[in-house]
């Protein structure tokens, strides 16, 4: 089949440009939203909860039977709240918002009470800070409004609100809503994306031209790269009228996607010019039915481990699953027809010497690495000394990965919200500060719904014992909460647990005593009764519970595809085994160095971020599973080429040490390439990427150097024949199944 492809290609490789051409543009506007809503405007922030649990249940009574929808503040500071200017100001503009249609309520310090009458001590409110230097004005929207409707009326009111600031003397504000909170996450995405590109994009250019000497090689696979960003942001914006998409989803598997397209384009670039040099004829059809089926070999082992993912309850897990796996099917579909039409039209130009190939750093280099495949060099050599005592290296890296895995015995899993944002964005800024100076405004920590009158769950509440569970600060008085026929009764209760932002102490809502509390809670709350214990601590636990039930069945279907397809390769039952058994070793280390730089704070510096004390809850599982997923890309790469020289009748110790030096440098300038495109996605500001960007960087890294340069060699030496080793039904099934390069 992909011989047949080549030879199509081969024939007629513009129209194959010029439909990807079309689909490039067409892709692009799209999800820029030139036909409509663009894919970043449908963006969700991600703080909702994912699974569905008691947690998500009341979250749900709370959403529905409350009046009101989105909110605006106003801080406004360094003032003296009984000060008549600060007074007349704040009382103008609030009454010019509840004159707004859009607009449910106001509330200031200067707000009429429910008799009427205005505070009688300024101190007091809730809505003064505890300074005395600051006041605070919350607008409440109707709920009612559409997407759009909220975003104008957000906007109104934050420019009312920002003029109102301005005419106070001597005074500093700012301003900002949840609906704002919301569309500067999603942007922050949509510019780190951006910086990611402008960053990783000409870096990898240069390993490129490093690597192929010239210009016109290294460029073909970053062609095929862009066509694949397009392509995957197209994808998403249509997933997203199916799923909703959290904002790390797009960056995650984008950045996956142009990370895949580049190594699948080196290897059919290096491959199609190794069959120039040896038979100028039918080179792409050869290159296809070669390295385009280890590309395709590759792509299934990625695809397989992000649709384990969609075997998890979580909404974020699925869509990332879904998502990335159409994600690969477009990288895959780029690198075996864009790409091959790209070279048929470069031709024999990819093998004449280029300007940078008459460098005297870039010739040596090359001999040294080996040009295209030779049998020695480098990595041959590498293969050579290990071999000679493989139990020492073996057991010196195995030592280092386990050092290097030592803290993910630590790993504390957090929903950060609002600290996903640099510590200089508006937004986070405006929250910090309400936080942490207006204690009484923030909503508490757990929450219990019920059904039940508002007597009763108070009454269950004293009978329970609440207030003395350990770790509550204070539980609020039950309050009613009705609209549109749904009515409630609402018990917050507070707890201590805060954590540091930019100088200030902001309460956690997701704090380990947090957590104890809504254990205790669940615990005390009758059976089988209309009672649910929600807020953001419940919420992270039901995603920690969802992950450790549901992950043995996700793990389990992963890893037996898996063994399947590389059993498929190689005909072997031991090599899958030993892929899988060092897939998990480096998988270890790569989570231990994010548990060490990011939850211990010791990348702060840095990468200018405010450590949370913990992992966000997505992090570990994207890691395992995109890491996995790449790591299984390179073995492919090793053992596709280890395989076709076992074919050809060398014995298995020169086989490894001749396929790893004619995949060596491909694997290393892909892994190369991809760990750039990773920092430069982490370079961004959003926490989230920062956190994936290094995690899935250090897991390349690791599996590229270590693993694949060191663990590899070292085991299939020690296993000597007994890597080709398989029960004789499996051997007489691989002979009429097996897929082979050739």
């Amino acid at each position: 089949m992909l011989a047949a492809l080549g030879r199509l290609i081969a024939r007629a490789p513009l129209r194959f440009v010029a439909v990807w051409a079309v689909l490039v543009v067409a892709g692009l506007a799209t999800a820029s939203g030139a036909f409509g809503e663009g894919l970043f405007g449908r963006l969700q922030p991600g703080d909702a909860p994912q699974v569905n649990s008691e947690a998500r249940t009341g979250q749900q009574l709370l959403a529905a039977s409350s009046p009101g929808g989105s909110t605006a503040q106003l801080l406004l500071d360094r003032v003296d709240p009984a000060s008549p200017a600060v007074r007349a100001e704040v009382e103008a503009v609030t009454g010019q918002l509840q004159a707004l249609p859009d607009v449910l309520a106001v509330r200031s310090p200067y707000t009429p009470g429910p008799d009427g009458r205005p505070p009688a001590a300024l101190a007091a409110s809730p809505l003064v800070s505890a300074d005395g230097r600051a006041v605070l004005v919350t607008v409440q929207l109707r709920r009612d409004l559409s997407r759009d409707a909220e975003r104008a009326a957000v906007a109104d009111v934050t420019a009312r609100l920002d003029a109102s600031a301005r005419r106070v003397p001597g005074a500093t504000y700012l301003t900002g809503s949840v609906r704002g909170l919301t569309d500067e996450i999603t942007g922050q995405v949509s510019r780190d994306l951006r910086t990611g590109e402008e960053v990783a994009l000409p870096v990898s250019l240069v390993i490129m031209i490093v690597v192929f000497g010239g210009f016109l090689a290294a460029g073909l696979p970053l062609l095929g790269a862009l066509a694949s960003i397009a392509g995957a942001l197209a994808a998403l914006l249509a997933f997203s009228y199916v799923i909703d998409l959290d904002s790390s989803v797009v960056s995650v598997v984008t950045v996956l996607g142009l990370g895949l397209c580049i190594d699948y384009g080196l290897l059919l670039t290096s491959r199609f010019r190794e069959e120039l040099r040896i038979r100028p004829d039918g080179a792409l059809e050869r290159t296809l039915a070669t390295a385009g089926r280890t590309v395709l070999f590759s792509g299934l082992t990625v695809a397989v481990s992000l649709a384990g993912l969609m075997l998890f309850s979580a909404t974020v897990l699925r869509a990332v699953g879904a998502a990335g796996v159409s994600v690969v099917g477009v990288a895959l579909l780029v690198a075996l027809t864009l790409v091959p039409a790209l070279l048929t039209l470069a031709g024999p130009r990819l093998v004449r010497p280029g300007v940078t190939q008459r460098l005297p750093v870039i010739r040596r280099l090359g001999r040294r690495l080996g040009d295209v495949a030779p049998e020695h060099g480098v990595f041959s050599r590498l293969a050579a000394t290990i071999q000679r005592r493989p139990v020492v290296p073996l057991l010196a890296v195995l030592g280092v990965l386990a050092v290097l895995a030592i803290p993910v015995l630590q790993l504390r899993l957090v929903s950060s919200g609002v600290a996903l944002l640099p510590r200089t964005a508006p937004s986070r800024q405006l929250f910090d500060q309400v936080a942490a100076r207006f204690p009484a405004v923030n909503a508490p920590a757990v929450t219990v719904v019920s059904r039940w009158s508002p007597q009763r769950l108070a009454q269950w509440a004293t009978d329970g014992g609440v207030a003395s569970i350990p770790g509550v600060t204070g539980v609020d008085p039950v309050r009613v909460q009705e609209n549109s026929g749904e009515r409630v009764s609402v018990l917050g209760v507070r707890v201590a647990g805060a954590r540091t932002a930019g100088g200030l102490t902001v309460p956690d809502p997701a704090s380990d005593q947090a957590r104890a509390v809504v254990h205790v809670l669940q615990q005390r709350k009758p059976a089988g009764e209309p009672v649910w214990v929600t807020g953001q601590a419940a919420f992270v636990d039901d995603f920690v519970d969802d992950v450790k039930a549901r992950a043995p069945l996700a793990a389990g279907v992963v890893v037996l595809a898996t063994f399947v397809l590389l059993f498929l390769l190689t005909g072997s039952v031991l090599v899958p085994l030993k892929a899988l058994v060092l897939v998990v070793v480096s998988l270890g280390a790569s989570l231990g160095v994010l548990v060490w730089g990011f939850q211990q704070g010791h990348l702060e510096g840095v990468m200018s971020f405010d450590s949370t004390g913990g992992i966000e809850t997505l992090i570990p599982v994207l890691i395992v599973a995109l890491g996995f997923g790449l790591s299984m890309d390179y073995e492919v790469f090793l053992l596709a080429r280890i395989k076709e020289l076992r074919d050809a009748g060398l014995p298995n110790d020169q086989a490894v040490a001749v396929g790893l030096q004619r995949s060596g440098r491909i694997i290393t300038s892909a892994a190369l390439v991809i760990v750039v495109v990773f920092l430069g996605f982490a370079a961004g500001e959003l926490l989230v990427i920062k956190q994936t960007g290094i995690g899935l960087a250090v897991t390349v890294a690791v599996d590229a150097t270590l693993v694949r340069l060191v663990l590899v060699p070292a085991t299939m030496t020690l296993l000597g024949e007994w890597n080709w080793w398989a029960p004789g039904p499996l051997r007489r099934l691989h002979a009429r199944l097996g897929l082979r390069e050739a």
